[in-house]
């Protein structure tokens, strides 16, 4: 897969990396809104010893855009799994989906049950919910949604703050603006559509959320596993939205690793 490759079709190829040995059970990192695949990269580097690990950029973000730094879309989670499928090439995986990216790999576990061997998602959003908050950092970019570029910067302000945001260079400042209509299109997705239903996830599952981050992903999760037959749910002990960055050891030994072992 070529990086932000626009083809006679208007179609921007993904950008996608893996590492590991080559003949090992594969495992796929799916990132979350507004970010890209180096979020999930430290978090890679735990387990590409020992299985092979595939990143990608999820369309409309980093390098899987065109060469002014947009991706015509559509933002549906459909595509998205199509997507996925892309990276796969047939390759039956383990899923690690962060936040949106868990919505994601469920879709997959749930329509495409012989190329997913497991999946662990965290702090994943159900925003169909009636109960899901209306405040929530997604919900707002939504609410800002005819001005994707606004959304973006005010999204990324609430979930890094004002300082870092303002600290950033000028240019990457502008490139994740660009990403906003990605976030406001795939948000607003989600919030209209069922991705998928428990019953219809039938593969291993760990379900992980942590002490830090806010309730409403606590509870999230922990539906998930009170939902999924024999899924299990894990408290990432001082951990927050970020855990897969910020705490890659933890994440690995607690989430990762168990279901593993649960597939031998």
């Amino acid at each position: 897969m070529t990086a932000g490759a626009t083809g006679a079709d208007g179609v921007v190829s993904l950008w996608a990396d893996e590492a590991g040995p080559v003949d090992a059970p594969l495992i796929a990192l799916i990132h979350g809104s507004m970010d890209r695949s180096s979020g999930m990269l430290k978090l890679g580097r735990r387990l590409d010893t020992t299985h092979r690990v595939a990143r990608y950029d999820r369309r409309g973000y980093g390098r899987s855009v065109d060469a002014h730094g947009r991706h015509p879309g559509p933002f549906d989670m459909g595509h998205q799994v199509a997507d996925l499928l892309e990276v796969l090439a047939g390759r039956p995986a383990v899923l690690v989906g962060h936040s949106y990216g868990g919505n994601v790999a469920l879709a997959t576990a749930a329509h495409h049950p012989h190329l997913v061997r497991g999946v662990v998602v965290y702090e994943t959003p159900l925003s169909w919910e009636p109960w899901w908050p209306g405040n929530t950092a997604g919900a707002a970019a939504v609410a800002s949604g005819s001005d994707p570029e606004l959304a973006a910067e005010r999204f990324m302000r609430r979930m890094i703050g004002d300082e870092r945001w303002e600290a950033l260079p000028d240019r990457t400042r502008a490139t994740r603006r660009l990403e906003g209509a990605a976030m406001v299109a795939e948000l607003a997705d989600l919030r209209r559509h069922v991705p998928w239903r428990p019953e219809d996830v039938r593969v291993p599952l760990a379900a992980g959320y942590g002490s830090g981050g806010a309730a409403h992903h606590a509870r999230a999760m922990r539906q998930v596993a009170e939902q999924v037959a024999g899924a299990v749910v894990v408290e990432l002990e001082g951990c927050r939205h970020d855990a897969p960055l910020s705490h890659p050891a933890l994440f690995a030994d607690r989430l990762v690793l168990p279901l593993l072992a649960r597939l031998g």
